[in-house]
């Protein structure tokens, strides 16, 4: 009875040196072989002797040609394509201009904020915020207005220093 220990070291050097030629890569070919003797070793009974050599030559050739279909399925990424989201420090400083210009919101009186938010923020025209706000269209103009001078000004004053 032949046993697997003696199968792997009568043909496993045979093995790798078809492997490579049909890889031509080294690491590959080690794949391949070990590939083959795990898939003998769950056949282990069922294999016929008098065939073993070609046996283990058609695995080997099996796991050489699915991985190569596999491989033309692939494609090399490209560093043409950049992560898209924003890097750590970008995330930093939009974080800390988000509290600058939430810092200053909350130091204006709450009819300014409030008129300010809804025209960004939620994006209603003038009139629906005169509603809302019960102000005349005109001062809700001016109030959106002075915010945006406001932050505006607070920009242009960080960029100068």
């Amino acid at each position: 009875m032949l046993k697997f220990q003696d199968l792997y070291d009568s043909y496993a050097n045979d093995v790798y040196r078809f492997a490579h030629w049909l890889s031509g890569d080294r690491f590959e070919a080690e794949d391949i072989t070990s590939e083959t003797f795990v898939r003998v070793w769950v056949r282990f009974s069922t294999i016929r002797t008098e065939t073993l050599k070609a046996y283990l030559f058609t695995i080997a050739r099996n796991i050489y040609l699915q991985k190569r279909r596999k491989r033309k399925n692939q494609v090399a990424l490209n560093d043409a394509y950049p992560d898209p989201a924003p890097e750590l420090d970008e995330m930093v400083e939009t974080q800390l201009e988000i509290l600058r210009v939430r810092r200053i919101l909350m130091n204006l009186p709450e009819i300014d904020r409030a008129a300010f938010v809804l025209r960004v923020q939620h994006e209603l025209s003038y009139a629906e915020i005169a509603r809302v706000l019960e102000l005349s269209l005109t001062a809700t103009k001016v109030k959106v207005h002075r915010v945006r001078k406001k932050l505006l000004a607070t920009r242009v004053d960080k960029e100068v220093y």
